[in-house]
């Protein structure tokens, strides 16, 4: 064999062994520190020289990656990296460039700093470099002595906690807006209590387990007098709508006292906290939460500014429920004077209203939808104000020109109504329209048929006809059960929603219990 055969068949170089890098321990305290390069000897002359120091108190967590593949993979998992200490030329001359590149337009990420160190500046010169690159510090490796390699790093550090404050801010009041405009959707204290638990996770970064990190709150307002629990989570749930005398404890009547005295109303010490809230009008309300981790001065200043929109939340909607309440006071008196005027009605508009309500639960439709029905039921019989009493209590069958005034009385109630600004009256006038249509289309005053027909009027059709026939009026007399449910069956799909027909049929027990209830004469039926 030739020394040529020797040097051609000579076992190739293997690349240089690195030891295998110890398991990374992640603390959440610590600044997260990426070295990518592929010489092992750069990684632990590094660690060497910076390893020990701290910055604001929290010291340092290190990865390594030894090429841009390995780079990659790391900071798909850890968006959260502060520095990464970045060679230029590892499996190709320019690995290091695209993996910036990688960083600042695949992964979006412009908070992490990035220090380009080279071995070899002619491959990338820094005035090149700086221009075209997204970097923050081009150095030399020569030129990294310790001191240089600190001042490096904690200037990097220095940066990246500016940076992510600037950003944390950004989205606390991103989500300050996005929390506001959630807490104003809620149109009852009870949702307003939980929806404010649930921004609160978001604001303060709390995690699906939020079991752990948001323990126990709740909400409570003062009403009637009284104050209730109107809300609560963790250990608190069980105590909604009891008295708040009955979870009161020591350690929450200081949390309340101290924010009480705070001007924001707004007070966290310790994990516990308390938000107060009053106003002149005599609404007073607070909430108390415990959270797993201590509060910096910027979950402060985020959580006063949203206790702010909270305030303003319980004030808009105090005052849309003293409205609310004011409405339902004339709607409510426009009732009753039509239930003076007839010789006949008694409790019949509570009554339709509560038939109204359950036939809208039982069919589907929301307890806010179910609530406003029963409101707007009230007026049903408004126009018959117009109607003259012989004809309104006659005792007998009407003739057909009898009739036909009677049948006015829909386009009078609703004509009475239908230009109010208010949802409430506006659902009003239209029940009052049509609820004597028929579902066959026979109805009046428009003959309108099936579901052209609104839900709305064709639930207080049923309610209407199914207490007009369970209760005596001076054109015949009450009539059982047994004859009622009959008749429904009969007029199934013909008169009335078969739908609704089907609701009543199968939930007779509790119509029949709402009847007893507001039935002034008291008759018992078969």
């Amino acid at each position: 064999m030739s020394d040529f055969d020797e040097i051609l068949f000579k076992d190739e170089p293997s690349e240089p062994t690195r030891s295998p890098d110890p398991p990374v321990t992640i603390h959440d305290n610590q600044w997260k520190i990426l070295i990518v390069d592929d010489e092992a000897d750069v990684h632990s002359v590094t660690i060497y020289m910076i390893k020990g120091i701290d910055f604001l108190g929290r010291g340092f967590t290190f990865f390594h990656a030894y090429n841009s593949r390995e780079a990659r993979e790391i900071l798909r998992e850890h968006q959260d990296m502060a520095v990464i200490l970045l060679d230029v030329v590892m499996e190709t001359e320019d690995s290091g460039l695209q993996l910036v590149r990688f960083i600042r337009e695949e992964l979006n990420n412009h908070t992490v700093r990035i220090v380009l160190r080279t071995g070899q500046p002619g491959k990338a010169p820094a005035a090149k470099v700086i221009v075209e690159y997204d970097i923050n510090d081009y150095k030399e490796k020569t030129e990294l002595t310790l001191d240089k390699m600190l001042v490096t790093v904690i200037s990097a550090l220095r940066s990246y906690h500016f940076i992510s404050t600037l950003e944390n801010n950004r989205r606390g009041l991103k989500k300050i807006i996005n929390a506001s405009f959630n807490i104003f959707e809620h149109q009852s204290l009870h949702k307003l209590g939980y929806g404010v638990f649930q921004q609160l996770t978001s604001i303060l970064q709390l995690q699906d387990d939020a079991i752990c990190s948001f323990a126990s709150g709740l909400a409570v307002s003062k009403i009637e007098g009284q104050r209730l629990v109107l809300a609560g989570t963790g250990a608190y749930e069980q105590y909604v709508g009891r008295s708040f005398a009955e979870v009161e404890t020591k350690l929450m009547q200081t949390a309340l006292d101290q924010a009480q005295s705070r001007p924001h109303g707004f007070f966290c010490e310790g994990g516990k906290c308390a938000w107060y809230f009053n106003r002149q009008t005599g609404s007073e309300n607070f909430l108390y939460f415990e959270i797993g981790k201590e509060l910096d001065e910027n979950d402060r200043d985020l959580l006063e500014l949203f206790f702010t929109n909270v305030s303003l939340a319980y004030d808009n909607l105090f005052l849309h429920k003293g409205i609310e309440d004011t409405q339902k006071e004339i709607i409510f008196h426009i009732a009753e004077t039509m239930e003076c005027r007839s010789a006949e009605t008694g409790s019949h508009v509570r009554r339709v209203a509560e038939y109204a309500r359950l036939l809208a639960l039982k069919c589907g439709l929301s307890e806010e939808e179910a609530e406003m029905l029963k409101l707007a039921s009230t007026p049903h019989d408004l126009g018959k104000i117009g109607i003259p009493d012989s004809i309104l209590n006659k005792p007998g069958p009407l003739t057909p020109e009898e009739y036909k005034i009677i049948k006015t009385h829909v386009y009078r109630g609703h004509d009475l109504l239908i230009n109010s600004p208010s949802p409430i009256i506006k659902a009003a006038a239209n029940i009052i329209l049509q609820h004597h249509e028929r579902w066959d289309g026979q109805g009046y005053p428009q003959g309108l048929k099936g579901e052209d027909i609104h839900i709305y009027g064709r639930i207080i059709g049923v309610a209407d006809v199914f207490d007009a026939l369970s209760n005596e009026r001076v054109y015949h007399e009450a009539w059982t059960w047994e004859e009622v449910f009959a008749y429904f069956r009969e007029e199934r799909g013909r008169h009335f929603d078969p739908k609704l027909v089907d609701i009543l049929m199968e939930n007779q027990e509790e119509f029949k219990a709402i009847w007893s209830r507001y039935n002034s004469v008291g008759v018992q039926f078969m």
